[in-house]
């Protein structure tokens, strides 16, 4: 709902209410947004004073017990509360109730304009953003866009980055991708891991060629199938 991948919200959250202190490059992008940054904050305090009050508890009620019958049944309730919290946590249902309940609270109390980025790039119907790294001998490798014509394909180059840091957003035709650059694309995940995969010279040639014919092919399904529809929609 900030703009994330669902499985980096989740590890990122996670370890800040845990306090495990994971600190990768995904760290940064969490840090530097201010709404990610602030419910960061918030885990990170929900954990700092959920988590020793919860072990203070339990040693307590340990000290407190008296006899190997009351300690058993102590360990099997605290097994049974962590075995519950366990199922929360995996149930699909909390999930989705949890995210509408964040999502109700961004839209209240922030300016955030909140989306469901895998609804928006259809990411579930087969279509992937991805990063690839490109290395010396890859076909995407020292031509210009223009040159590639990877829209042909169904690939929308999002941005470059730079091995010195520096980040090129919607690059134009004259970018040329250079060895050592990693290259946000959007398209379909068959038509990325082939690209990611393709090197320079005749074969990759040929291999972009079958590619753009694929594609068209892919379009042309697609305006048959729109036509009937909106043929379906018009007949009484």
């Amino acid at each position: 709902m900030t703009g994330v991948s669902e499985e980096l919200a989740r590890f990122q959250a996670r370890s800040a209410f845990t306090g495990c202190g994971f600190t990768t490059s995904e760290s940064e992008s969490v840090v530097d947004h201010p709404v990610r940054r602030r419910i960061i904050f918030t885990l990170m305090l929900l954990g700092s004073a959920g988590l020793p009050t919860a072990i203070a508890s339990l040693l307590l009620g340990f000290l407190r017990a008296e006899g190997a019958v009351e300690i058993g049944t102590r360990l099997g309730v605290i097994a049974a509360g962590l075995l519950g919290l366990y199922l929360l946590a995996r149930s699909a249902w909390v999930r989705v109730a949890f995210a509408t309940l964040v999502e109700a609270a961004l839209e209240r109390w922030t300016d955030l304009e909140v989306r469901d980025y895998v609804d928006l790039l259809r990411l579930q119907e087969g279509f992937r953003v991805a990063e690839l790294r490109v290395n010396s001998g890859d076909w995407l490798a020292g031509v210009p866009l223009r040159e590639l014509r990877l829209p042909d394909e169904g690939v929308t180059v999002l941005g470059i980055a730079r091995p010195d840091g520096s980040y090129i957003a919607v690059p134009h035709g004259d970018t040329v991708i250079e060895p050592g650059d990693v290259v946000t694309l959007y398209g379909s995940a068959e038509r990325l891991r082939e690209l990611d995969a393709r090197k320079a010279g005749p074969l990759g040639d040929r291999e972009h060629r079958a590619a753009v014919e694929d594609e068209a092919a892919r379009r042309r399904l697609q305006d048959e199938a729109q036509a009937r529809g909106a043929a379906g929609e018009g007949a009484p």
